[in-house]
């Protein structure tokens, strides 16, 4: 995907990951101005921004949040998301007073576990029609 498509907010996400999937669900519904697009890690979209970051194409264990050029991984990738809602989670960037290591570990914590607490899905879902053009290829 050329550079120029990039929409200036791209979530990445694993798209095997049942809570990853939930938490695109979450997000699409408390963003209905559809700011922020996704594409899953493992997508070709996804390796290439991976690629392009400098960052892993093969370790899927963060959210990687792409906005005006600027890559945020892991914690400030999911505060830096929940700025664009609607409604309180808003707030939620106050955990920006958090220091980073501090919160880095809690989500990471989330992360190694997800699987075996949230399950993993096959493949990566589909998009419902009325949501496609949100997801990039």
């Amino acid at each position: 995907m050329q550079s120029e498509q990039i929409p200036n907010r791209v979530l990445l996400f694993d798209g095997v990951c049942n809570l990853c999937n939930g938490a695109v669900q979450f997000i699409i519904k408390r963003d209905p101005d559809g700011l922020i697009s996704f594409t899953s890690l493992q997508s070709e979209t996804g390796q290439s921004l991976l690629k392009k970051s400098g960052l892993p194409t093969d370790q899927f264990d963060s959210f990687v949040f792409i906005e005006d050029g600027r890559v945020y991984t892991k914690s400030t990738a999911a505060i830096k998301v929940f700025r664009h809602l609607r409604g309180p989670w808003r707030l939620f960037v106050l955990f920006f007073a958090v220091p980073k290591p501090v919160r880095d570990m809690v989500y990471s914590f989330i992360a190694k576990n997800r699987y075996k607490w949230f399950g993993k899905k096959n493949e990566c879902m589909l998009p419902s029609p009325s949501i496609k053009k949100r997801f990039l290829p």
